[in-house]
C-alpha cells in the first residue's frame, strides 16, 4: 500500500499555521513564516510526506469557523491525510472543549495524529497527553484574559466619550482633527431633522418614511457607498431604485438613537460570552448614554417628545387577535418584501383566520407600480404548509425510496458540478506553481541582464494579472465546493429533523421558525378554463426550495346559525350576521319600505307646496291694504 514502510509508517502531514491580530503585534516568532519553517523542517526531518499546508491568518484561536482548518478537517474525512502538526496547542485552538473534541474524539476516530512541536504533545504519547487537557484550560484562560483587557480599553474609552465606531452614524462625519469625535454632516443633516419634525407633528413612522422616499432621497446605505466608504455596496444592489428607498428600520433606527441629541450611545447589543457570537440587543432604555459628547441635531427635549410619542403608539396585540405565526418568512416572490396581514373585507366569520388575508408591503405601500396584491388568504397558506411539512415527515418516516429519490435530486447536479469544479481546482493550483516558477525564472534572468527593464515589467504584469484571476477563480470554486458540502450534509439534518413532526395537526410560529427559512408567494394565475392557482415555494432550513406548491384560492362563505324570522317566526339560514327576516319576509317588507318611502316623499312635497302657497295668500293682502301690487311678484300654482 502506498505511504506504508517496513516497520514505520510514512504519514501524509498536514501542517497547520495561524496567527491572530494579537499574536502578530506582541510576538514575531509566532508569524506565520516562521511556523512554516520550524514545521516544514520537522516533517522532513522525520522522512515524512508534506501533503498540505494550510494557513488561517488573523484568526482568533476561539473561533473554530477558520476556512484553512475547515478545509483541514474535510481533506481528513476524505482520507487526504493522516497526521496534523502544528507549532504549539494554542495554534490549533483556544478553546479547550472543542481543543479536546478534536484530540480525544475526531482525530483518533479518523485513524488522525497530531503533534505540537513545542509543547511535545504527540496523540501516540499516551503519558504526554495526560497533560495535554490542563494546556488547553491554560491556553483559553490567555485568550479570556486577552479579551477583559480589549474589553476593559474599549469601555474606558467609551466612557471618556470617544466615538469608537468604524463609520460616523448617518447625519454625522468623524472630525478630521480627532477621529473619536463627531462633526455634523450638513448634507444630510437636514433630512434628518426633517424626521424629527414630522414625529413631533404626530406622524408615524410609516408616513415619515412614505414622506422621505416621495422626495427622492438617498438612502443612508447608498448615501454612505457614494462618499466612499466601502462594506455598503452589498446592502443596495445593482438597482438604482433601491438606493432612493427608505425602510422603516432606517427610520426607526435614526428617531430611536440618542446620537442625534448630542449623546454617545452604546453596547446596545452585548455577546454573551467569548465563546458565543450572539448579540442578543437589548431594550432602549438599557442602553449605555455618554451625554453631551458632540453637537446634536435636534435638542433633548424635542428627542425625549419624539420617545414618548413613539411609544404611545406601539400596539401590543394585533387588534383583530390573529397571531401571525408567519411573521419574518413570507415573502413576495416578485419584489421580496413582507407580506403583510390584513383584513378580507367580508363578513364575520367564527374563526379570525378565515377573516384575513396577507397581501404585499411594497403594493400596499406604493401602489401597483412597484408591484402587485399577491393576495392569500392565511387559511389557504396554513393549509398548504400544514400538508407540505406532513408530507416530507411521512416520508421521511415511512418511505426510504423517496428519501433517497429527493436526495439524488437535490445532490444529483451539485455532485457532478463538484467534481468538474474539483477537476477545475487542481488545473488552477497547478497554474499558479508555474506561474511561481516563472516569475523566479524571469526574475533571475532580470539580475542576470538577459532581459531588459522593459521587458520584465511587461512580462510580470502579464503574470501578476493571471495570478489574480486564477485566485479569485480559485477562491470562487472553493466556496462552490464547501456549499455543495455543506447540502449534502443539510440533507440529512432536515430529515433528521422533520421525523420530529409526522402527525402535526396545528401550525404554531415555533415550528415554522424551526424548519422553514423563507415563504415565497407569487400573485394568482387566472387559467382559460376560469380557475385560478397561486405557486407558493416553501424554503426549509438546512435543504432549501424543493418544490413548489399550488392552492386554488378558495371563496368560505361560512354559513351562519339558524335564526327566526322576526315576522313570520319561520326558522330559517341567514345570509348576513345582520338578518331580520327569512326570505319571504324579506322581500314583503323590502315592498313595504319602499311604499312608504314614495309615500313620505309625496307628503313632503304636498306639504312644502301648502306653506308655499300660503306665504303667498299673506304677501297679496299686504299689497292691496298697501292699494297697489308688488312688483316682480310671480303666483306659483300647485
Amino acid at each position: 500500500m502506498a505511504g506504508k514502510k517496513t516497520g514505520n509508517q510514512i504519514y501524509e502531514v498536514g501542517i497547520y499555521c495561524r496567527l491572530s491580530k494579537d499574536d502578530g503585534t506582541e510576538n514575531e516568532s509566532a508569524s506565520i513564516a516562521t511556523q512554516k519553517s520550524i514545521l516544514t523542517d520537522y516533517v522532513k526531518k522525520q522522512g515524512w510526506h508534506l501533503a498540505k499546508t494550510y494557513v488561517d491568518d488573523g484568526y482568533s484561536g476561539t473561533n473554530f469557523q477558520r476556512p484553512s482548518f475547515q478545509n483541514m478537517i474535510k481533506d481528513i474525512e476524505n482520507g487526504l491525510i493522516n497526521c496534523v502538526i502544528t507549532k504549539d496547542l494554542s495554534r490549533l485552538g483556544r478553546n479547550y472543549l472543542d481543543c479536546g473534541l478534536y484530540l480525544e474524539v475526531f482525530f483518533p476516530e479518523h485513524d488522525v495524529r497530531y503533534i505540537a512541536v513545542n509543547d511535545g504533545v504527540d496523540t501516540l504519547n499516551k503519558s504526554a497527553m495526560d497533560i495535554t487537557p490542563f494546556r488547553n484550560i491554560l491556553n483559553e484562560m490567555y485568550a479570556a484574559d486577552i479579551s477583559v483587557k480589549i474589553k476593559s480599553a474599549y469601555r474606558a474609552r467609551f466612557q471618556q466619550g470617544k466615538f469608537m465606531g468604524t463609520y460616523a452614524p448617518y447625519g454625522y462625519i468623524k472630525d478630521p482633527a480627532d477621529h473619536n469625535h463627531l462633526l455634523i454632516d450638513e448634507n444630510v443633516a437636514h433630512i434628518v431633522r426633517e424626521m424629527f419634525d414630522l414625529a413631533l407633528a404626530g406622524n408615524g413612522i410609516a408616513k415619515i418614511c412614505k414622506y422621505i422616499n416621495k422626495h427622492h432621497i438617498l438612502c443612508p446605505a447608498a448615501y454612505a457607498a457614494e462618499r466612499g466608504e466601502t462594506a455598503f455596496e452589498r446592502h443596495i444592489g445593482d438597482n438604482v431604485d433601491s438606493r432612493y428607498i427608505w425602510c422603516e428600520n432606517s427610520v426607526r433606527n435614526i428617531l430611536r438613537s440618542p446620537i442625534y441629541a448630542g449623546n454617545l450611545v452604546g453596547y446596545k447589543r452585548v455577546a454573551v460570552s467569548m465563546k458565543s457570537k450572539k448579540r442578543p440587543s437589548k431594550l432602549p432604555e438599557d442602553w449605555e448614554v455618554i451625554p453631551n459628547t458632540h453637537e446634536g441635531i435636534v435638542t433633548q427635549e424635542e428627542f425625549d417628545t419624539v420617545q414618548q410619542l413613539m411609544t404611545s403608539r406601539r400596539r401590543e396585540r394585533n387588534a383583530g387577535g390573529f397571531e401571525n405565526i408567519f411573521a419574518g418568512v413570507i415573502k413576495c416572490a416578485d419584489c421580496g418584501f413582507a407580506l403583510r396581514t390584513m383584513s378580507a373585507n367580508r363578513r364575520k366569520r367564527p374563526d379570525v383566520i378565515d377573516c384575513v388575508q396577507y397581501s404585499c408591503n411594497n403594493y400596499a405601500k406604493n401602489g401597483k407600480n412597484v408591484c402587485t396584491s399577491h393576495n392569500v388568504e392565511a387559511r389557504d397558506l396554513f393549509n398548504a404548509v400544514l400538508a407540505d411539512i406532513n408530507h416530507f415527515a411521512d416520508m421521511a418516516v415511512n418511505d426510504e425510496r423517496a428519501v433517497r429519490a429527493i436526495e439524488k435530486r437535490l445532490t444529483e447536479t451539485d455532485q457532478s458540478k463538484a467534481k468538474a469544479m474539483e477537476k477545475e481546482r487542481k488545473k488552477l493550483n497547478k497554474r499558479l506553481a508555474e506561474l511561481d516558477r516563472l516569475f523566479y525564472a524571469l526574475y533571475e534572468d532580470k539580475v542576470m541582464e538577459r532581459i531588459t527593464e522593459r521587458n520584465f515589467e511587461m512580462m510580470s504584469g502579464k503574470y501578476q494579472k493571471e495570478q489574480l484571476e486564477i485566485e479569485a477563480r480559485l477562491k470562487e470554486v472553493t466556496e462552490t465546493l464547501n456549499e455543495s458540502y455543506e447540502k449534502s450534509q443539510g440533507i440529512r439534518d432536515f430529515l433528521s429533523l422533520i421525523r420530529n413532526y409526522q402527525g402535526l395537526k396545528e401550525l404554531d410560529a415555533t415550528v415554522i421558525n424551526a424548519l422553514i427559512e423563507k415563504i415565497l408567494v407569487s400573485e394568482r394565475e387566472k387559467s382559460a378554463d376560469g380557475t385560478v392557482r397561486q405557486e407558493i415555494k416553501i424554503y426549509y432550513k438546512f435543504i432549501g426550495f424543493v418544490g413548489e406548491l399550488h392552492i386554488t384560492p378558495t371563496k368560505r362563505w361560512t354559513a351562519l346559525p339558524a335564526k327566526c324570522c322576526t315576522v313570520c317566526g319561520v326558522e330559517y339560514v341567514p345570509g348576513s350576521g345582520i338578518s331580520k327576516y327569512c326570505p319571504v319576509c324579506a322581500k314583503k317588507m323590502q315592498r313595504e319600505k319602499s311604499n312608504e318611502s314614495k309615500r313620505r316623499s309625496r307628503e313632503q312635497k304636498r306639504m312644502a307646496c301648502i306653506e308655499l302657497s300660503a306665504k303667498n295668500d299673506r304677501l297679496i293682502f299686504s299689497n292691496k291694504k298697501g292699494g297697489f301690487f308688488g312688483k316682480g311678484i310671480r303666483m306659483t300654482k300647485c
